[in-house]
């Protein structure tokens, strides 16, 4: 069961309480990246991957969030602005991967012949 801040007794319970801590903002940091994957999946050019617009929005909202929750804006910020920066690297790394794949599955459609279209000149007598 967790302990409130104040409720921690001993250096051993509050670093007992900042990993469990941990442990719940990587779950949800790995929840949040297959979002990011998801939408590398869905955007159609690579210059859609960064909207700067869309990243002010983003700060914008959680820093309104951390005033809200008492989280200091000097460590709100600038750790969302890195992990936006690293989930936009992320993301263009996954959709350049997407559109190798793409590219290479519309090369096989292309050079693939149906063999109704044969009319069986290329084969070997």
């Amino acid at each position: 069961m967790a302990l409130a801040p104040e409720d921690c007794r001993t250096m051993e319970e509050l670093r007992g309480e900042i990993d469990r801590l941990d442990r719940a903002l990587v779950a949800l940091l790995a929840e949040r990246q297959a979002y990011i994957e998801r939408a590398a999946a869905i955007k159609t050019t690579r210059h859609a991957v960064r909207d700067d617009a869309r990243v002010e929005d983003v700060i914008a909202k959680v820093l309104a969030e951390a005033r809200a929750k008492g989280l200091a804006p000097a460590i709100a910020e600038p750790v969302w602005r890195m992990l936006i920066e690293r989930s936009i690297a992320h993301e263009f790394e996954v959709f350049d991967a997407g559109a190798q794949s793409r590219e290479l599955q519309r090369g096989s459609r292309q050079t693939a012949r149906p063999i109704e279209e044969s009319n069986g000149a290329d084969t070997p007598k």
